[in-house]
């Protein structure tokens, strides 16, 4: 071997561990760190990805609701002087009805022809007409099974003689995570069915201002007049909520959009075809929001919770051993932000259940155990109609209690004091302006 050779091996396995040494940390770099690989659609199907099954599977289940509304024209008591009937004759200054159109939409749940919307929808729908029409262009009329006001939510039955109807199928909306896809199905501004896609913005919006249980899913997918009691669905056409507000100034679109969750709205429904009213757990406290300052005072880090600041003496939060000033963060292992997020976490467990609640009291942490009950009628109601010569005579009036409480959406601990339930709009409680106060 000559000095060449043997300088030319020497420089190639010199050269083959340095080549070792530089793949070995690169090796390891790509081991970790996850690399994704960007490919070329190969086919046409790649290139065609489309929504077009999902909507296929939901949009038949969505429907318009039609209400025509009798409205009667308030009348000036003037009109009732018998100066002005002298001259105007007897038939002056008669209440005159005047119909009033409403449109909005619907979702089906169940194939007998039970739809849920909004409660805004259909408000005054006792002297009202309800009819449904079909994504396929079928009509029927329709009835009320429940309407409440508290969460927004109505639920109707269609006059259907027997026949069956595409239905959605519920999710679970506590399986949503911000950033999933979903589509906006509806018939906004009454141009026909429209589909929007977009995805969820946020989770559990608790300052919305929309009904008495803020507990919203906010999504870019546009929604305009017209979308509400519409659907909200996943990518397997299932409902995660019922497309309810818009934050908007112009009454257009601007990609903020709020639906009930179908947690809620399973609750609802249910109520509905158990033929009563929605019945909500009692918590038996009153709750407090927490400021970064209150937070401070009592030693969290953040102002997260809702801060007992009543308990009620029959209640579940008393014998669940609750205190004044104890600070509620979690409910079932789920962190709890304010009290609108427990309000909405107990409507939706349902009566007849326990729960688990995670409590800050003077600096530690503890759990317990409290019942869903449904809140108590003491003492009874004892609803009463004021008469005679009196400034309240043609309201209705009756005992506070946490059952009537609930009902109205006022503090459920209340039990002190008289509630006016019902005014009659030409009486004397009518022209003091009288409402549901206590």
């Amino acid at each position: 071997m000559t000095g060449l050779d043997f300088l030319l091996r020497r420089i190639g396995n010199i050269a083959l561990v340095t080549v070792m040494l530089c793949l070995v940390p690169l090796g390891t770099a790509s081991a970790q760190d996850e690399v994704v690989t960007k490919v070329v659609p190969k086919s046409a199907a790649a290139v065609q990805q489309s929504f077009a099954p999902v909507v296929k599977r939901a949009a038949p289940a969505v429907v318009n609701v039609y209400v025509r509304h009798r409205v009667k024209q308030s009348v000036s008591p003037l009109f009732n002087d018998p100066f002005f009937r002298r001259f105007f004759g007897q038939q002056f200054g008669a209440p005159r009805e005047r119909i009033q159109n409403s449109l909005g939409s619907g979702v089906l749940v169940g194939k007998d022809g039970v739809v849920v919307t909004n409660y805004h929808v259909i408000r005054g729908g006792e002297e009202s007409e309800i009819t449904v029409a079909l994504n396929d262009g079928r009509e029927f009329p329709a009835k009320i099974l429940l309407k409440d006001d508290q969460t927004d939510l109505a639920v109707l039955r269609l006059d259907g003689d027997g026949a069956t109807f595409p239905a959605v199928e519920f999710a679970n909306s506590d399986g949503l995570e911000v950033g999933d896809l979903v589509l906006a199905i509806g018939d906004p501004f009454g141009v026909g069915q429209t589909v929007t896609s977009g995805i969820v913005s946020a989770l559990a919006r608790t300052k919305v201002g929309i009904s008495d249980y803020q507990f919203f899913i906010q999504t870019d997918a546009a929604i305009n007049p017209g979308n509400s009691g519409g659907a909200l669905v996943d990518m397997d056409g299932r409902l995660v909520g019922i497309n309810t507000a818009i934050f908007s100034k112009s009454g257009g679109s601007h990609g903020i959009g709020f639906a009930i969750p179908s947690n809620m709205v399973q609750v609802v429904v249910q109520s509905a075809l158990k033929g009563g009213k929605v019945q909500r757990p009692w918590l038996g406290a009153s709750l407090q929001a927490l400021t970064s300052d209150l937070a401070e005072s009592l030693g969290l880090d953040r102002p997260a919770g809702a801060m007992v600041t009543r308990v009620h003496e029959k209640g579940p939060a008393k014998t669940a051993g609750l205190q004044v000033g104890d600070v509620i963060v979690s409910f079932d292992g789920r962190d709890i932000q304010d009290p609108e997020a427990l309000q909405y976490r107990f409507v939706t467990k349902g009566v007849g259940n326990t729960v688990e609640l995670g409590l800050y009291r003077e600096g530690k942490r503890f759990r317990t155990t409290i019942a869903t009950v449904a809140p108590i009628e003491d003492p009874p109601r004892d609803e009463r109609e004021v008469t005679g010569a009196n400034p309240f005579a043609g309201s209705s009036v009756a005992n506070l209690s946490p059952a009537v409480s609930s009902e109205l959406g006022l503090d459920d601990v209340g039990d002190k004091g008289v509630v006016v339930t019902k005014v009659e709009s030409r009486s004397n409680a009518g022209r003091l302006a009288c409402g549901p106060a206590i």
